[in-house]
């Protein structure tokens, strides 16, 4: 609740103004998941929304069995380099119980977030987790862990999301191989746990109506800024503060307050979060946000352990939401070629790997082409990332390695291979360094420039 001093006060619309502002950029990736869980509060078991977008009700998830299709909308800057699934959190429901299967020498991470888009699982093969069953309980939940649970993780906001990712080579026999592996991932409430591995066959998930989550160029509109401070109350209920974040809350009740109030206050705060969320879109643009390196690219380094770093979360939270934290996977971003131009597909460019100078990894790399929406762009090979998962790669003599992206493609065709179709328009690439080496987290291993071809 508001402090005594401030939830009365008188407001003014300048006053109110300056607060909204802050509170939207504050807010806008909490008010994202809190969106996302209200929406998936509908379905009655998991499924695909659209027919291709794993998705459950709270407390559950879904998987696929392969990369997800490049007309997916839900989340911006997909993976295709991984088998994905998709569950939210409902901290106000019983726990839940995820599984982890024997993986071997497979690469596979399990995020888990919270509303803050924080991290708060150690899941991994960078973990050395061992297979089991693992308990994800908002640290209100006071019941008794039972046997055969080999960890438990807190989380203390409402909303969570749980994203699996699994290593998938884009070849026939690793899509046989990874089947029997992805069919026992699953989440469910602690009530359903009895000790035994459930099995799910995910190729058979019911069809849902996705809505948007297919449709148009862009993200499905999580924020909706004209409904955004309705909704803002509901969010700081369900988060608490973080330590010394006690005073901001008491100002962004006091607006909300002098909203139900005045009305002007409330067309204030209406048009100041339309205002505001021009600006959030700036932050779409890999090119303004995260820390600049070589070569025009940028990078960030508290991926999911934001912690009162809101601008970056916030600017994350736009442009690539579900980021895992650095040390899961090194994320490299680019707009611009190496002139500082922007990325534009009718161009043809070049990212030269030398010899021994591939992204540093104990797990996988791969660089990825995406729209100017963070989306991938349909193409006749069906072809959106090149990296590890590729086992037709050409390399020099010199065991150097160049990609080529954009532009009409090799007239050679062994160098089919090695090109990334682009779409005609601008463009951006997505460098990932999965469990990455310690050189790509201290910075003595930067990506390669993007050369335009002349």
């Amino acid at each position: 609740m508001a402090g005594p001093g401030l939830a009365g006060s008188t407001m003014t619309p300048r006053h109110a103004r300056a607060v909204a502002r802050t509170a939207y950029l504050w807010g806008w990736p909490l008010v994202n998941i809190h969106n996302r869980r209200v929406f998936l509060e509908r379905l009655l078991a998991p499924g695909l929304l659209s027919g291709i977008v794993p998705a459950g009700p709270p407390g559950t998830l879904a998987m696929l069995r392969d990369y997800i299709r490049p007309e997916e909308r839900v989340v911006a800057c997909p993976d295709r380099d991984v088998v994905h699934g998709f569950g939210i959190l409902d901290g106000q429901l019983e726990p839940v119980v995820v599984q982890v299967p024997e993986f071997g020498d497979r690469f596979w991470v399990y995020q888990a977030v919270d509303q803050r888009t924080d991290s708060f699982v150690r899941l991994g093969k960078m973990y050395g987790t061992v297979p089991g069953f693992y308990l994800l309980a908002h640290e209100s939940w006071g019941g008794a862990v039972p046997a055969g649970i080999a960890g438990v993780f807190r989380y203390d906001t409402r909303s969570g999301v749980v994203i699996p990712r699994v290593f998938l080579d884009d070849t026939a026999s690793d899509r046989a191989a990874i089947e029997p592996l992805v069919d026992r991932i699953c989440m469910y409430p602690l009530s359903e746990f009895d000790g035994t591995v459930q099995v799910v066959d995910w190729s058979a998930l019911p069809l849902f109506d996705g809505g948007s989550a297919t449709e148009g160029q862009g993200e499905r509109q999580w924020v909706n800024p004209e409904k955004y401070f309705s909704v803002l109350g509901e969010v700081l209920d369900e988060v608490p503060p973080l330590a010394g974040e006690e005073t901001l809350y008491e100002r962004f009740r006091s607006i909300l307050a002098a909203a139900e109030r005045d009305p002007d206050i409330a067309e204030t705060l209406r048009q100041t979060a339309l205002d505001t969320d021009a600006v959030v879109g700036e932050l779409f643009e890999f090119r303004n946000i995260g820390i600049p390196v070589t070569g025009n690219w940028t990078t960030q380094h508290n991926g999911a352990a934001f912690g009162a770093d809101y601008l970056s979360r916030t600017a994350m939270g736009k442009a690539d939401i579900f980021v895992n934290a650095p040390n899961e996977t090194a994320c490299y971003y680019q707009d611009l070629d190496d002139a500082g131009d922007r990325l534009h597909g009718v161009r043809t460019y070049t990212v030269h790997f030398p010899a021994g100078e591939l992204p540093p990894v104990r797990g996988f790399w791969s660089l990825t082409v995406y729209n100017k929406q963070h989306f991938f762009h349909s193409n006749e090979l069906d072809r959106y990332a090149l990296g590890s998962k590729n086992q037709d790669l050409t390399y020099g003599d010199d065991g150097s390695l160049t990609l080529t992206v954009g532009g009409a493609g090799p007239s050679e065709p062994e160098k089919l291979a090695n090109w990334l179709p682009a779409p005609g328009d601008e463009f951006s690439l997505y460098l990932r360094a999965y469990w990455p080496a310690a050189a790509a987290l201290d910075g003595s291993w930067q990506p390669p420039a993007v050369i335009p071809q002349r």
